[in-house]
């Protein structure tokens, strides 16, 4: 699989943005591996993983794949990130990580703008910055990876739909100001209106990732649309407080979420939530690591473009789209993150 990614990712950097003239300054300095050595990097090289809510069980199995690759390529990885749901406080968080000059970040922005500056200044630095689910798009990043927002939004409407035979209220609970939620929002509502026209939207409430917020929420929604068929929302998290409110009111609700932790998936199994549009996290971190690692040793690539004369590094890749995943009874067992682990035999984030 390696050697395929690579292919793919070189093939796709011919001709696309740069890092910054620093980082073509490491393609001529840089050596190539020795023949038969394999692909490795810097054994004091650390790649780091950047995220805000750290302890969201989202992030767990990106940063498996992501230190498993770093592992195979001979660099070191670390996971950091803020707890709390708090863009200056992840700012601040990146910028530590920053100050101790890693060779490369995988970022999770919580909002695009705040990041722009950071990543910028972290390209004039030489240190390449791929964003991960979510984007910061006007920054200087070299890449973005990500299963497609409006794909995961239209997964969800469909399932809905086909649920509810293609009639019925529903309502959207949302997190404004969260350039990847808001993309699943608004695929999600475009394709009820284009696509479903006999579903139809009652009420959208903004509950921020925040479970209380979302009970409540629901059960004002309950009680003024009586006829409430639906709720979906962009992430885990909203979905337990929304789920605990449809169990309550005793109404049968199609309860659907992006993302899965082990009581989103233990919920889907007992009927209390639907399902949920899981993005394949494993391939996420280990395109992001590639990704870097590539952004970080130019060396490696030797395209037939124009990139040394015009003293750019030739390793871009705008997008790149890991894939999704409906969650439902069917298929949850094959999401737990315990058993994933116990299997793999690591310690996750904690290695």
């Amino acid at each position: 699989m390696r050697r395929d990614f690579l292919k793919s990712a070189v093939a796709a950097g011919a001709g696309m943005a740069s890092v910054g003239a620093m980082a073509q300054a490491a393609a001529t300095t840089a050596p190539a591996p020795a023949k038969g050595a394999g692909l490795r990097g810097n054994a004091n090289d650390v790649y780091v993983m950047n995220v805000m809510v750290s302890g969201v069980e989202y992030w767990f199995p990106v940063y498996e794949m992501f230190k498993s690759l770093g592992a195979t390529l001979g660099v070191k990885t670390r996971y950091t990130g803020t707890p709390e749901y708090d863009v200056n406080k992840q700012l601040a968080s990146f910028e530590q990580q920053l100050a101790r000059n890693p060779a490369g970040i995988f970022l999770h922005p919580m909002n695009p703008d705040p990041f722009i500056e950071p990543i910028n200044r972290a390209a004039a630095m030489g240190i390449p910055v791929v964003t991960f689910a979510a984007d910061s798009p006007n920054s200087k990043r070299v890449s973005f990876i990500t299963s497609d927002n409006t794909r995961e939004g239209v997964a969800a409407a469909d399932a809905i739909a086909a649920a509810l035979n293609g009639k019925g209220d529903y309502a959207v609970l949302e997190n404004p100001g969260q350039d990847n939620h808001d993309r699943r929002i608004s695929a999600f509502v475009d394709r009820m209106k284009t696509k479903h026209p006999g579903m139809k939207l009652v009420g959208r409430a903004a509950t921020n990732q925040d479970a209380n917020k979302a009970y409540q929420a629901v059960l004002s929604l309950i009680q003024a649309n009586p006829n409430l068929g639906a709720l979906f929302m962009p992430e885990a998290n909203t979905a337990l407080g929304a789920a605990q409110a449809k169990v309550e009111s005793k109404k049968d609700i199609k309860v659907m979420c992006c993302d899965v932790n082990a009581k989103i998936l233990d919920m889907i199994k007992s009927g209390d939530v639907f399902g949920s549009i899981n993005p394949n996290q494993g391939m996420q971190g280990f395109a992001g690591m590639m990704a870097l690692f590539m952004a970080k040793n130019p060396q490696l690539i030797d395209p037939m473009n124009d990139a040394k004369r015009a003293g750019r590094n030739p390793m871009g890749i705008p997008f790149l789209d890991n894939g999704l995943s409906v969650v439902s009874k069917a298929n949850a067992d094959d999401f737990y993150w315990d058993k994933y682990l116990k299997r793999r035999g690591t310690r996750g984030i904690d290695e």
